[in-house]
């Protein structure tokens, strides 16, 4: 049984406007599963559909399930425990993520003395100085405000938080936000050493395809909400077969390619309007390989081995999925 499943998912927006079109997924035990794609696609939405964070004017159809159990079926008392004690978030912008007339202590300490009534406050105080210097902060730091802490640093402890009530699965969306290079794989190195060292499961969230190919076992790329491509990560990043992969991928210079200076410019245009979307293939107005029957044909996932599937007509007949 997977850890996390989504099983044919669709979300729409104020009922007519889709964000995720027929999404399956799984993350088991210990995987890390990359989500990569620009704004737009659907990455965020279906990443907040694990644990019920979406807004009221969103509609679900198919399931997402944690160790088997349907997150939708949920009462909100079982709901409550799955948070946070199942799977935690490190949520987007950690910059406006904290409550800035807190102490970072008490805000982590708060999930876990929430989630256990027995623990003590000596307990929960001990329990985050725990957590912070397991992230790469020194316990003294929560007695920090936000607003002493650096960018990078506050991501950390949005990192510590997400793990207070030890969960499984960590959902990351889009971590190193508005941080610099150097910050960013700090914070890379740290969610991957956690991940090996805790056995949890990751959903990385970012549009940032090289990152995705060295931090993550699995890699999807998104594109009008739907998967357009899924595999292993390296296979994926070094070898892309969908043509908004391989923009993905080439929007990217790699250090010590000197072809890579002079590649081509960006991908033109933008995602398509969730509520216009183009028929055919989602992709055919931007793609450059496009033909005739990509502006009429609709695209599903077809595998290309046992690891491996893209949905682009150029792939040629194979075994639809």
């Amino acid at each position: 049984m997977s850890l996390l499943e989504f099983d044919d998912v669709h979300i729409t927006y104020s009922g007519d406007v889709p964000a995720v079109r027929g999404v399956s997924l799984t993350v088991a035990e210990g995987e890390s599963l990359g989500i990569a794609g620009e704004s737009g696609c659907g990455k965020t939405t279906l990443a907040s559909a694990v644990l019920r964070l979406l807004p009221p004017t969103a509609q679900i159809r198919g399931r997402v399930l944690i160790d088997g159990e349907d997150v939708q079926a949920m009462q909100w008392a079982r709901l409550r425990v799955v948070r946070w004690g199942t799977a935690g978030v490190v949520f987007q912008g950690a910059m406006h993520s904290l409550n800035p007339v807190q102490r970072i202590g008490t805000q982590i300490a708060e999930p876990i003395t929430i989630h256990d009534r027995t623990v003590s406050r000596a307990a929960a105080r001990s329990r985050t100085v725990d957590l912070l210097e397991q992230v790469g902060l020194p316990g003294s730091r929560a007695d920090s405000y936000p607003h002493e802490l650096s960018g990078g640093q506050k991501q950390r402890v949005m990192i510590a938080m997400a793990l207070a009530c030890r969960p499984r699965l960590i959902i990351a969306d889009e971590p190193t936000t508005a941080l610099d290079v150097m910050v960013q794989q700090q914070v890379l190195d740290l969610i991957r050493s956690l991940v090996a060292d805790l056995g949890v499961g990751l959903l990385l969230i970012s549009h940032d395809l090289s990152v995705l190919g060295t931090t993550c076992d699995r890699v999807a790329v998104m594109y009008a909400g739907r998967i357009v491509e899924q595999g292993p990560a390296a296979a994926v990043f070094d070898d892309p077969q969908h043509p908004y992969t391989r923009a993905l991928a080439g929007a990217f210079p790699r250090i010590g390619d000197p072809a890579a200076r002079f590649a081509p410019g960006g991908l033109p245009g933008d995602p398509p309007d969730p509520g216009h979307l183009p028929g055919g293939c989602d992709f055919h107005p931007r793609c450059p390989m496009a033909t005739a029957d990509c502006v009429t044909t609709d695209v599903t996932l077809t595998r290309l081995d046992a690891s491996r599937s893209a949905a682009c007509l150029l792939l040629g007949e194979r075994s639809a999925l």
